[in-house]
């Protein structure tokens, strides 16, 4: 009997592996190719799927064509997306619903590589722009909050607070981190690149690189 259920369990197991590995061969990718060379980003409808949608019906609208990467920080990340090479922002649709606790939810978080929504501080603005993590950045990551409501404990940044509405975590905008969507597959070294290039200032922007980084395209590759 026993020797069934272990039996059982690792071909449960086996089966959930190949599902993922199926799962994760099928997610679309996008090129970009940019004056520093290409770079490929693989992007998760599971994951965060109104933000993915988003992305890449800008992708099909020929959105990133001609953008630049706009702000770059070394060891921080990388920018762009929203820009031309005259620093002159690009029209947008309007913004996509924040989607980030459901990905951290389904394991996304802003690692190296991993590729994210740029945004104001409010929550809902993300348009069109991006960021890829060139370090860990966990403090970009949503706040998971605790279950109850009220919420009996909650700890933030070296606080305690106790009792607090459910609702009222929720929406404190603080709390509602960057969206992760997707990570580079091929071209981290483009990124390893664009991030080391020298930037200044540039009118109202800093960190703009002082040679431009075009994405001259952005292609749905699969």
């Amino acid at each position: 009997m026993i020797a069934k259920l272990t039996r059982r369990v690792a071909l449960a197991a086996l089966a959930g592996l190949t599902f993922a590995t199926v799962h994760a061969a099928d997610a679309p990718r996008v090129k970009f190719a940019t004056t520093m060379g290409d770079i490929v980003v693989e992007v998760y409808p599971d994951k965060a799927p109104k933000t993915v949608e988003n992305f890449l019906q800008y992708v099909k609208d020929g959105h990133y064509n001609g953008t630049v990467f706009h702000r770059v920080i070394n060891n921080f990340m990388v920018q762009g997306g929203g820009m031309d090479e005259n620093m002159v922002e690009k029209k947008t649709r309007a913004p996509v619903v924040h989607e980030g606790r459901l990905a951290l939810e389904k394991g996304l978080k802003n690692t190296v590589g991993t590729l994210a929504m740029a945004r104001t501080n409010d929550p809902n603005s993300a348009t069109a722009q991006f960021f890829i993590n060139v370090k860990d950045n966990a403090f970009l990551d949503p706040t998971a909050i605790p279950p109850g409501d009220p919420v009996p404990k909650f700890e933030y940044r070296g606080r305690v607070y106790e009792n607090i509405p459910r609702a009222q975590l929720e929406r404190a905008p603080e709390l509602f981190g960057y969206t992760v969507f997707g990570k580079v597959v091929s071209g981290m070294d483009v990124v390893d690149r664009i991030k080391a290039v020298p930037v200044g200032q540039r009118g109202m922007h800093g960190d703009v690189p002082v040679k431009p980084i075009v994405i001259t395209s952005a292609t749905l590759v699969k």
